[in-house]
């Protein structure tokens, strides 16, 4: 499967972008409701686990929170590859929105 990674920079220090990143999944599950099925996630430590289905596409991977940036990797089914490129942005804006 095709990896797709995202890097947000924050000055939040780990702990406070953690905690407003705590409702990342409900957020974006509910701007986007119509598009996103199947959401799941699960903290442990500064680590999301999370999986989600958007038009049929499964997708899953990781959120690591640091001191000074987030990182989101995951990996797209490879009928999803041509839409790579605007679910990273999509996803890039909700993170930065959501540590705001």
């Amino acid at each position: 499967m095709p990896a797709f990674s995202i890097e947000v920079p924050h000055s939040l220090g780990e702990q406070v972008a953690v905690e407003k990143l705590k409702g990342f999944l409900d957020g974006v599950h509910e701007k986007f409701k119509d598009q996103i099925s199947s959401i799941e996630g699960e903290w442990t430590a500064n680590v999301l686990n999370f999986s989600f289905t958007t038009y049929g596409f499964s997708i899953g991977g990781t959120m690591t929170v640091e001191e000074s940036v987030v990182r989101l990797e995951g990996q797209l089914p490879f009928a999803a590859v041509a839409f790579r490129g605007k679910i990273e942005e999509s996803i890039r804006k909700e993170m930065q929105n959501a540590l705001d």
